[in-house]
């Protein structure tokens, strides 16, 4: 990690999280807690988790997500970076677009920042698509009650397919 990296203000930022192979919860939970150990990250809160079908692939096992709260001081480079090499160190590979995964972790929001860059985008492209991701994120968001709250959750609302977001366990 690079100096520049921590040279940077304090930013909250939302992370989901997905896995459908071997002990969900538990690659879950160790993407958690390795991310929580990083120089420059402090998880400050998380959502339920929640069972889903697959989107895209779909001959292949539910999901567990969630989403987490972040406070960072790392680049949203870094950051992604830092997602990605904690996605390898929990055995995730990339054979095929939407497959199965051990964990895939999408920074979906980084402070009030937007953000288009060939490697990354913010905000998440694709998570108003999708009802598993808006579910966990709206309800890491309601204590806020601000813009992003109210924007999320109207987007929410209009979206089909809330149905198939299954409460799995409730936050802790």
């Amino acid at each position: 990690m690079t100096e520049a990296a921590h040279e940077h203000e304090s930013i909250t930022a939302y992370v989901a999280l997905g896995s459908n192979m071997g002990d969900r919860e538990q690659y879950l939970r160790e993407a958690i807690r390795l991310l929580d150990a990083e120089a420059g990250i402090t998880v400050t809160g998380r959502s339920s988790i929640y069972e889903t079908e697959p989107v895209g692939y779909v001959d292949q096992d539910a999901f567990l997500n969630m989403v987490i709260q972040i406070h960072t001081n790392l680049l949203p480079a870094t950051l992604l970076a830092t997602l990605l090499a904690t996605e390898n160190r929990l055995g995730r590979t990339r054979e095929l677009r939407w497959g199965p995964r051990t964990i895939d972790l999408d920074l979906l929001l980084y402070g009030n920042h937007q953000l288009s860059t060939p490697d990354l985008i913010v905000p998440h492209p694709r998570m108003q698509e999708r009802a598993f991701v808006l579910v966990p994120l709206t309800e890491v968001l309601y204590e806020r009650q601000d813009a992003a709250f109210e924007s999320i959750s109207a987007n929410l609302e209009k979206l089909e397919g809330k149905e198939g977001v299954i409460l799995w366990k409730k936050a802790q």
